[in-house]
């Protein structure tokens, strides 16, 4: 089993980024042999590679054939509830766009040093920032992430860097076509719970999602297990998409075992938010089977965000295009309300997305507890 990474008290951008802090520069401009004290985190990159990792595949759950779409579904659900992510197959969404959104991030890099850092984060909430990223452990000492970032606010209102000009061009039409398959996939869960037709878009403001694109850049590392991309951790929102350059990366947890999330061509790796679980906490609930006429019994509380991690190589660069899809900033998430009047009582407080969202740029980590965890009610 790998070793868990240390507890979090805080994460946020580095405040004062300058050339010799910017994680790439450093890396490509020198023959780097060790890792500077900045940067030390103890961690075990090594993972289990799962037997087969839980799949959905787009093109079912969309299908006019009710039984073809009711397995779907199913399987939808008890990937999020056995696991908590899910690897996205036949989505629909060009080859063409992926690796172009990519290659657009990969220019990014590119530019001139004193380009980015133009979006160097002033405050949480820049709808455009740029950095590498740190945070503090439970021995209070500060650690720089070996990653370099550029995250912006792509939805309700767009926001891009002007360069370089082919991330702009091609960013709207990415950021368009992976909310509409995040908008399929959370009508599926709402669907298997039971929900009428548009109770989540109406709930949730769908309307008004509040999505974050975000590429990350991890140089190669001289030694991956003193170092870390990004700790364990979980996300805001619904769904996060994740696609990469085709180097690996990504880890998750899955009953107390890391375990590498590995992913075919062309497919997306799904991992599901704090704000799934919250939605749909509650009750458990009966649904029938359309196949079999038999009911099977789908515990919308175990419903679970993942936690994952971003680990180092020492033999190849690694990009990673991240996606993330929330509620609208406005809406007061909390458990449905359907399934509280089911199960008599809520399991998660209520709180306005946005809230949540400041709070988590200032706090990941409060007396060890991870902010979902303060959210519940015991």
């Amino acid at each position: 089993m790998a070793a868990t990474s240390p507890p979090l008290t805080s994460t946020q951008p580095s405040k004062n980024i300058t050339h010799n802090s910017c994680v790439k520069l450093l890396v490509h401009n020198s023959n780097l042999q060790s890792i500077p004290s900045n940067f030390a985190f103890i961690n075990d990159p090594t993972a289990c590679t799962a037997d087969s990792l839980p799949t959905v595949d787009f093109s079912l759950l969309t299908s006019t054939d009710l039984d073809q779409r009711s397995k779907a579904i199913h399987l939808l659900g008890k990937a999020c509830e056995e696991w908590g992510f899910f690897v996205l197959v036949n989505h629909g969404i060009p080859e063409t766009l992926l690796k172009g959104i990519i290659d657009a991030s990969w220019e990014y890099y590119e530019l001139p040093e004193e380009e980015k850092h133009r979006y160097e984060a002033k405050t949480p909430l820049d709808p455009i920032k740029t950095g590498s990223g740190n945070l503090v452990n439970n021995t209070n000492q500060r650690v720089q992430l070996w990653r370099d970032f550029v995250k912006t606010y792509v939805h309700p209102e767009f926001h891009c860097p002007p360069k370089p000009q082919i991330l702009r061009d091609i960013l709207f039409e990415f950021s368009e076509k992976t909310r509409l398959v995040a908008r399929k996939l959370i009508q599926g869960v709402g669907e298997n719970l039971g929900f009428e037709e548009g109770y989540i878009d109406e709930a949730l403001e769908m309307d008004s999602m509040f999505q974050v694109f975000a590429a990350n850049f991890y140089p190669r590392c001289p030694h991956p297990e003193q170092a870390i991309g990004i700790p364990s951790h979980t996300d805001p929102g619904l769904f996060t998409f994740l696609i990469h350059n085709g180097v690996d990366g990504l880890q998750i947890e899955h009953d107390g075992w890391w375990f590498n999330a590995d992913s075919p061509p062309n497919s997306i790796l799904v991992v599901v938010g704090d704000h799934l679980e919250v939605h749909m906490a509650g009750c458990t609930i009966y649904l029938l089977n359309l196949k079999t006429s038999q009911p099977y019994i789908f515990s919308n509380g175990r419903c679970k965000s993942v936690n994952h991690k971003a680990v180092l190589n020492s033999e190849r660069d690694r990009v990673s295009i991240v996606v993330s899809h929330g509620p609208s900033r406005e809406t007061v998430v909390g458990p449905a309300a359907p399934l509280v009047q089911k199960d008599g009582r809520a399991v998660y407080r209520s709180m306005k997305y946005k809230d949540y969202m400041e709070w988590l740029q200032t706090k990941s980590r409060l007396n060890g507890q991870s902010m979902l965890e303060q959210q519940r009610i015991i």
